[in-house]
């Protein structure tokens, strides 16, 4: 006989708030794990493909219907003794999103991901590994401007990658390297003085989709 084995999908959601890499999660009022945090999910139907039960999810549960998400595939994790109550096989996704407002399904929050050192069932190593792909996919991919609104500056773009990589880095070489990058950003036309001094270019993401050269960490 075939053993019948629940398969769910699980969203690690990131964006960049109030100068912190922070993610969206919610506190379980049930048990197992009662009042500690957790990642959105829910179990896949039938009729479903994951790419749609992920935005399901995203607007059901996550409570961001038709919000600006970008969504890949993260994992899958199929340990026996993840979930006490079950076995249980999980589709991570990793989704990347510029500031979002607060979702209006209780129990949900935008939280540090430095504070989430304790999570219901495995979701902290899931969550460890989203932030790991988010990092690594701002070394080589222009998804950096997904953390930003749709014009931006390239101080606002740098402190992107200061939050999600936890460095400093050196403005002029940064600003060297991603107006080089083909195809990264492109200009608006318009310039800013929100951040106060001579006015700052405005940029939109541009159709890149990998950086060459990439943005190396080390």
């Amino acid at each position: 006989m075939v053993p019948s084995v629940p398969v769910s999908v699980d969203l690690v959601v990131l964006t960049v708030r109030c100068q912190a890499l922070a993610a969206l999660v919610w506190r379980r009022d049930n048990p197992p794990f009662l009042r500690r945090w957790s990642v959105s999910g829910g179990f896949i139907q039938l009729d479903e493909d994951l790419p749609d039960a992920a935005r399901r999810i995203l607007a059901e549960r996550a409570g961001l219907p038709g919000a600006p998400v970008h969504l890949e595939q993260l994992q899958t994790y199929g340990y026996p003794d993840r979930d006490p109550r079950q076995r249980v096989l999980s589709v991570a996704y990793l989704g990347l999103a510029p500031d979002l407002p607060a979702s209006e399904k209780a129990h949900m929050a935008w939280v540090p991901v430095s504070e989430l050192t304790v999570m219901a069932f495995d979701h902290r190593r899931i969550m460890l590994d989203g932030i790991e792909r988010a990092r690594a996919k701002l070394e080589y991919t222009s998804l950096g401007a997904a953390f930003c609104p749709p014009e931006f500056t390239v101080a606002d773009l740098r402190r992107v990658y200061e939050i999600v990589w936890g460095r400093t880095l050196d403005p002029r070489n940064f600003h060297r390297k991603v107006t080089k990058a083909e195809g990264f950003l492109m200009e608006t036309g318009q310039t800013t003085t929100r951040d106060g001094g001579r006015p700052a270019k405005l940029y939109k993401r541009g159709p890149a989709e990998l950086l060459h050269p990439p943005m190396l960490r080390s």
